[in-house]
C-alpha cells in the first residue's frame, strides 16, 4: 500500500473577508475531490488571503499514486484566481 500527500500553501487574488475567501476554496476542494482524494482546509484558517490545502491519497500502486497527486498539482498551479507559494508532498509504502 503507498500513502501519499501533499500540502499546498496559496495566496489568494481579490479577496477581502473570510466569506470570500470560503467562496474562493470551496470550489477548489470540490474540483479537487474528483480525483478521488481527501482534501481539506489545513493552514491559514483565520487569514483571508492565504490558504493552506492538504490532500492525502492511498493507492495499491507507485505510480497511480504519483499520477494523482500530479494530476492535483498541476489542476491547483493552473487555477488563476490563486498564486501557489508552495507545494510539499511526501509519500510512504506501508513497508517502510
Amino acid at each position: 500500500m503507498w500513502i501519499g500527500w501533499i500540502e499546498f500553501d496559496l495566496l489568494l487574488g481579490d479577496v477581502h473577508s473570510l466569506k470570500e475567501k470560503r467562496a474562493a476554496v470551496r470550489p477548489l476542494i470540490a474540483e479537487l475531490r474528483r480525483f478521488g482524494v481527501s482534501v481539506a482546509e489545513v493552514d491559514h484558517l483565520d487569514l483571508h488571503r492565504r490558504a493552506g490545502i492538504g490532500i492525502g491519497c492511498v493507492s495499491a500502486e507507485h505510480g497511480h499514486l504519483v499520477e494523482v497527486l500530479d494530476n492535483a498539482e498541476r489542476l491547483v498551479a493552473g487555477r488563476v484566481e490563486f498564486a501557489l507559494l508552495s507545494a510539499h508532498r511526501s509519500i510512504a509504502n506501508s513497508e517502510d
